[in-house]
């Protein structure tokens, strides 16, 4: 069975979600859906139908958060140091195209927001970074062609 890297908050935020769909969500699907069958012919009844699909994606959601939660490798950020990246590195690089400086965070898979400069450690740009130390230089395929990156810091907070 594959690990799933994660850190503390992002464990934690799976469990609160898991918690909050089995105590909350399943519970309200379930008395909706016997509302639903209280007001008779189930076969045109548009509640009762759309009642069973969210009871079908919470089951489905639920069973993915307890098998993401078993696979969990929690790891602690603040305790890793170091001038090598791996998971919880905050990467700064300099982009040889674009001549500008990006910072990225590696994150576990549901922890990530590109938005946020939270890269997913399954993107192909952290899998060229895992391993590499300051100073190194990274060569990652894209869509539109090759991007070169130099790591110029790598901190963990």
């Amino acid at each position: 069975m594959e690990k799933l890297p994660m850190t503390v908050d992002g464990f934690e935020r799976l469990k609160q979600e898991l918690s909050h769909l089995k105590k909350v969500e399943r519970q309200a699907v379930i008395k909706a859906i016997a509302d639903a069958r209280a007001l008779g012919d189930l076969s045109e009844n548009a509640e009762y139908h759309a009642a069973r699909e969210k009871q079908g994606f919470i089951e489905g959601r639920i069973t993915e958060l307890e098998s993401k939660i078993a696979r969990a490798e929690v790891i602690d950020i603040s305790k890793l140091t170091g001038t090598t990246v791996k998971f919880g590195a905050s990467v700064t690089l300099y982009d040889e195209d674009t001549e500008q400086e990006t910072t990225y965070q590696i994150m576990g898979i549901d922890e990530a927001d590109i938005s946020k400069g939270l890269l997913s450690i399954s993107s192909p740009l952290a899998k060229a970074l895992i391993g590499k130390d300051i100073g190194d230089r990274v060569e990652v395929r894209t869509p539109n062609g090759s991007k070169g990156y130099e790591i110029l810091k790598v901190i963990f907070k």
